[in-house]
């Protein structure tokens, strides 16, 4: 049986591991990759198999559940943002030292151009650093054949795969054929345990196995239906994923160039290698950083036969577009897809009604007594304060970096140090910033601005939900010291009192200003 469906490519990728038979995903919500749980979570079969769609509290303990259920023979998904997979690293890289048992597909979903994301990393790296396949769609066709084609693969290597989108396949919808679901794992366990345990000894083992296994990924991707290598005329391309697409849009059937089509990794180094001695120039497409382009100027012989974004032909930074690959491509298609010079960008702003707009207001307001302060704050709807009319804060590196850096600028003396930080940021990985913090006596006011919610994606599930003041309570601040308000104008001057009073408290104070989230508040009285 097939149908037709139109599909986010995002939503293609959910489909498709759902017709896997997989029996969990586990994710932390980060644009561009959050519908792909939401979607599984609304499947009517994967409710009907009691697929478990866990918002997770970060995208390590992500990955960690994702294996245990491998251990135990069970496919499993994971899904994150690019930056995510900083924070998932240490179970990501040594999951390729344990191998899998079950099935494991990790989805990066990166983000050229920085639509919401304070980076362009590429998630490449990552599955190359980890000696893992890597598997890019061109399509949402593809996007849902491949994830599927990946738990295959990843029982039969005993590896996990990386599957790496863009914002761009993610968010955009595409007609796609899909087939009859397979059925779900039986419990089973491999037959080799001692590999799941990385002591010394064991890792040492597994190291070389992992390295031994390169030889067969590299043939896999040699003879994979999802890489195509069309040899024609003497200009070459190299396409990689999404930008295949772009390719395809700007060169005619009658065009004699040599088109590459990769979508599965390592490098089919073999067709490179015939590519390179047939072509007298290559182009590099590839949306993100120059991933392949760099790898291919340390295998072939740089005699300047290599374009791409190194060599300027394509611009270094941002998303590719049609009109930036047909430039470099020499077709003359005009600037058809440019967006319309009238539009004037809107920077976002806080939402009218939200509970954030008080928590700066009333801080603006104290913080003018100390011509010296500095407000660290971090990822999530509340780094708006830092655009007009609030300019309230001073840094936003990473999630959970406010209360750490608000600890070290301390330390060198900064007074009054201020951390603003929100719930469910606070235990993706604000806690052990917390935790430091009380053990060091570090003089720091931290304001966890609790909205219920994790707002910034739309409104998941936060994990602190009922539980700030008691994970507070647990890592040692003091009782007196741990003081919740509500951000209301009428409690203006009761929050401003509190403020005061904690800046000059000697030592780690928290106030939690509780409101829930105006968006998901107006969700909720518009079902009832």
């Amino acid at each position: 049986m097939t149908d037709k469906l139109l599909l986010l490519g995002d939503q293609a990728i959910a489909l498709g591991a759902v017709h896997a038979g997989i029996s969990g995903v586990y994710a932390y919500p980060g644009t561009p990759s959050t519908e792909i749980t939401e979607y599984i979570q609304e499947n009517p079969l994967a409710r009907e198999r009691g697929v478990r769609s866990d918002w997770c509290t970060n995208e390590k303990t992500a990955m960690e559940a994702a294996l245990g259920m491998s251990y135990v023979g069970k496919r499993s998904l994971v899904c994150m943002k690019h930056v995510g997979m900083n924070v998932a690293a240490d179970a990501f890289v040594n999951s390729a030292m344990t191998g899998v048992n079950g099935g494991v597909v990790v989805v990066a979903a990166d983000d050229p151009s920085m639509h919401s994301s304070q980076n362009e990393q590429d998630s490449r790296f990552y599955g190359k650093f980890a000696f893992v396949p890597i598997l890019e769609p061109s399509s949402q066709q593809e996007a849902y054949e491949m994830v599927r084609y990946g738990f295959e693969l990843s029982e039969n290597i005993g590896l996990p795969v990386l599957m790496r989108i863009t914002t761009r396949m993610a968010h955009s919808r595409a007609v796609v054929t899909v087939t009859d679901p397979s059925d779900v794992n039986p419990v089973s366990f491999p037959k080799e345990t001692s590999n799941w345990i990385l002591l010394p000894v064991n890792a040492r083992r597994r190291y070389k196995e992992v390295l031994a296994a390169q030889q067969k990924l590299e043939e896999l991707s040699e003879t994979t239906k999802y890489n195509s290598y069309k040899k024609s005329g003497k200009k070459g391309v190299i396409a990689c994923g999404i930008g295949y697409n772009y390719v395809m849009e700007n060169i005619s059937s009658s065009d004699e160039r040599t088109v590459l089509k990769i979508s599965q990794y390592p490098l089919p180094v073999g067709i490179v290698r015939d590519m390179f001695d047939h072509c007298d120039e290559i182009l590099v497409v590839e949306d993100g950083q120059p991933f392949v382009e760099d790898q291919l100027r340390g295998i072939l012989d740089c005699t300047g036969k290599i374009k791409g974004r190194l060599s300027g032909d394509l611009p270094r930074v941002g998303e590719l577009t049609p009109d930036n690959v047909g430039a470099a491509l020499g077709t003359e298609n005009g600037m058809r897809y440019d967006t319309c010079c009238t539009v004037v960008p809107r920077p976002p702003a806080l939402c009218q009604g939200c509970g954030h707009r008080d928590v700066y207001e009333v801080l603006n307001l104290v913080l003018r007594e100390y011509p010296d302060h500095k407000v660290f704050s971090d990822i999530g709807c509340y780094t708006l304060g830092a655009l007009p009319p609030f300019r309230s804060i001073h840094t936003c590196v990473d999630m959970g970096a406010s209360i750490t850096m608000a600890k070290g600028a301390a330390d060198g003396g900064l007074f009054p140090s201020v951390a603003v930080i929100g719930d469910s940021t606070f235990t993706h990985s604000g806690m052990t910033g917390l935790l430091d913090a009380v053990n060091s006596g570090a003089n720091v006011t931290i304001i966890i601005s609790d909205n219920l919610t994790t707002a910034m994606t739309g409104g998941q599930d936060s994990a602190g939900t009922g539980r700030i003041e008691a994970i507070c309570l647990g890592v040692g601040v003091d009782p007196a010291h741990v003081r919740t308000v509500v951000p209301l104008p009428k409690n203006m001057e009761q929050i401003q009192q509190v403020i005061k009073e904690e800046i000059e408290y000697k030592g780690v104070s928290v106030i939690v200003p509780r409101r829930e989230c105006i968006q998901t508040l107006k969700r909720k009285a518009k079902k009832q």
